[in-house]
């Protein structure tokens, strides 16, 4: 890479730096004032199951039985890696209320904080700033419970991990050619940005972002970014019992019509790779 990229990289990331760090400023006051109203975080969910039971005591039966006594313990994922799908679904689509419960299970279950920092920030990138933002609010009540503070998290400028330069440029040329003259400015950031910034930072190894990718892709309905996605995954170390049991699990949480919407996705991807 040649020391104008590297330059143009480094201000890139720089800025970015700054504008994160000043758009925290403008909204402490306000998650101050949520952190004070909302559920400390528990061992229980934050709908408790008690009260799911005065509402609808077939949601607390499904819940326990199916959900959390079944579901959890398949074992084509381990309980790690459905935290991280969890997770990744829940700030997906914006659900608060239950990323305490779920945030602190993750960190039970063997996600390390650093690790759960950098599924919010990578997030912030496939779900988009807002929803980031929102699980930084939950989060810092939970790092402050179990008193990770800020030096303990992964930096903001890491050393990166090492690019396969071929796939890389492979890539940059397809997405080049079919929408350089579109919007040539998201072509570039996901080029300096995502490909080769984001997705090479250290503190989240590969295979668990394509996990958070994928997750995301499937909660939100993106059905069109998955087969690009779901190869990365599977070439990231993902096997295809996994892959398949991402769907299963996330059928609990984002619901059946999101999942069927991914199923003829997934069967073209397993089809089409090699065997």
């Amino acid at each position: 890479m040649s020391n104008t990229a590297n330059d143009r990289r480094i201000e890139m990331r720089m800025a970015m730096l700054v504008a994160a760090t000043a758009a925290l400023s403008l909204i402490s006051a306000a998650f101050a004032q949520e952190s004070q109203t909302r559920s400390a975080p528990g061992t229980k969910p934050t709908t408790k199951l008690d009260d799911a039971r005065t509402v609808s005591p077939a949601l607390e039966h499904y819940t326990q039985v199916r959900l959390l006594g079944e579901v959890w313990k398949r074992p084509d994922l381990s309980p790690r890696d459905r935290s991280i799908i969890t997770v990744a679904a829940l700030i997906a689509r914006h659900q608060t209320a239950e990323m305490p419960y779920y945030f602190n299970l993750a960190l039970d279950n063997g996600v390390k904080p650093g690790e759960l920092s950098e599924v919010i920030t990578h997030l912030a990138f496939y779900s988009g700033w807002g929803n980031a933002m929102s699980a930084v609010a939950v989060a810092k009540d939970i790092f402050g419970k179990h008193k990770i503070k800020p030096e303990q998290l992964p930096a903001a400028m890491p050393k990166l991990l090492p690019l396969d330069e071929t796939t890389e440029a492979q890539r940059a040329a397809t997405v080049e050619k079919q929408f350089g003259n579109v919007a040539p400015g998201v072509v570039q950031y996901t080029t300096d940005v995502l490909f080769r910034d984001l997705w090479l930072r250290p503190d989240l190894a590969p295979r668990d972002r394509s996990l958070v990718t994928v997750s995301a892709l499937i909660a939100s309905g993106q059905v069109a970014q998955i087969p690009y996605h779901l190869n990365r995954a599977m070439d990231n170390g993902v096997t295809q019992a996994q892959a398949s049991e991402v769907i299963t699990h996330l059928a609990f949480y984002v619901g059946w019509p999101n999942t069927f919407s991914t199923l003829p996705v997934a069967k073209e991807v397993f089809e089409k790779r090699p065997r």
